[in-house]
């Protein structure tokens, strides 16, 4: 054993030695730097340069979005991923442009807009886990959750005012014009409806977003934000009021809306919304008949405000359909819901412009979630005598259907 230590001993002394040496020498080399640069007359001495730091990046594959978004290919498959054709997918990147856009910088190159965009589309089009979604596009999903975000954000900032608006006076006209050659009743300058968005329950009021009705229907406790939106025949938003807590009735939805305050200002001139069983009979909204023994005048109303009702009700229901996120709790927290609900209906209002069919595979069956008030009084006896002259006139002029019969 004292031979094994010496040894060891021995050999400690040699590498102390060796390091010491090295220090020495690296210490006099460098010496020698300074000093032959000070003897060449320099006023300062040049050190070799240093190597530019690198950012270690994990290596993911794009080789899914690189292929969709290649010119050839193919446009179906395209749609069927995006919900949309790829001309406008491009005219949607193109809007968002100067919003979206980030700079390169000496790290790394920044993600281009059209992935971007990509990433978020696909996400709501998809519903699928952001885990999912940073496999597809070849980024992490801190990232992707990030840029769902962002483009979801600059959607509801600059693209909703350019296409979820009131419409002027010129494009009312046309509105009432379509909505009387569907039912036969005048005035009528938009169908709404109002449907809820599953949430995961909230850390605070939960109570505020308990939902009565699915919790019902689905023998498990449930929480939705509510979205109420107007239309027009073609199923386009023409205004909406997204985010209030899924307790709520809807003619409590509708108090809270931006719409309620501009028909309270007398904005609403000669112009009737139709509304569902869930929202009060006022002067410039139509809602059915929901008393017991009805009379012929009054089932035919009620026929036809159904047909109009049920534009509002597909419009939802394609909704849903085309942007799968909406169908089930998502991961995004409450506070940024909101913008993500806002882009979906912004996005639904392009493909509707554009004409962009929606694949049947997709058709959602939207359960009627009307929440219905304990008293819903009525609110106006002008409104009454309004609705049963309406009624009266589609019955004796021969434009109700014979359902009722």
């Amino acid at each position: 054993m004292q031979t094994h230590f010496s040894n060891l001993d021995e050999s400690r002394t040699k590498r102390s030695r060796g390091s010491a040496s090295a220090v020495a020498t690296a210490a006099a080399g460098l010496g020698d730097s300074v000093q032959t640069g000070n003897r060449g007359g320099g006023s300062t001495s040049t050190a070799p340069p240093q190597q530019q730091r690198r950012l270690w990046v994990k290596d993911r594959s794009k080789d899914w979005w690189d292929r969709c978004n290649h010119p050839d290919f193919p446009e179906e498959e395209f749609k069927r991923a995006f919900r949309m054709s790829k001309a406008t997918f491009s005219m949607i990147c193109e809007e968002l442009d100067s919003a979206v856009m980030k700079k390169n910088t000496m790290l790394r190159d920044a993600i281009p807009v059209r992935q971007r965009v990509a990433v978020c589309i696909w996400r709501l089009a998809t519903g699928e886990p952001l885990r999912i979604v940073s496999k597809k596009f070849g980024l992490g999903i801190s990232t992707c959750h990030k840029l769902v975000l962002e483009v979801c954000s600059a959607i509801s900032k600059v693209l909703m005012p350019k296409f979820i608006h009131w419409p002027d006076e010129e494009k009312m006209r046309g509105i009432k014009g379509e909505y009387e050659s569907i039912s036969g009743i005048p005035n009528v300058g938009g169908s709404m409806y109002t449907t809820h968005i599953p949430i995961i329950a909230p850390k605070t009021s939960v109570g505020s977003y308990f939902n009565k009705r699915h919790t019902e229907r689905n023998q498990k406790t449930s929480y939705s934000i509510t979205v109420q939106g107007v239309v027009n025949p073609r199923g386009v938003f023409t205004d909406v009021c997204i985010g209030l807590p899924g307790s709520m009735s809807d003619d409590q939805v509708l108090e809270k809306s931006a719409l309620y305050q501009r028909a309270s200002m007398g904005l609403l001139k000669d112009v009737s919304i139709v509304g569902t069983c869930g929202h009060p009979l006022m002067d410039w909204l139509l809602v059915p008949y929901t008393h017991q023994n009805l009379t012929w005048p009054q089932n035919a109303f009620n026929e036809k405000i159904g047909e109009i009702r049920g534009v509002a009700k597909d419009a939802f229901a394609r909704l849903k359909g085309r942007w799968t996120c909406l169908q089930k709790r998502t991961e995004v927290k409450l506070q940024d819901l909101p913008a993500v609900l806002g882009a979906c209906c912004v996005l639904h209002n392009i493909c509707e412009m554009r004409n962009e069919v929606m694949e049947p595979e997709l058709e959602f069956d939207l359960f009627d979630d009307e929440m219905i008030p304990d008293n819903n009084s009525l609110r106006s006896a002008g409104a009454a005598q309004a609705r049963d002259h309406i009624a009266h006139n589609l019955l004796h002029h021969g434009l109700a259907g014979t359902s009722f019969l």
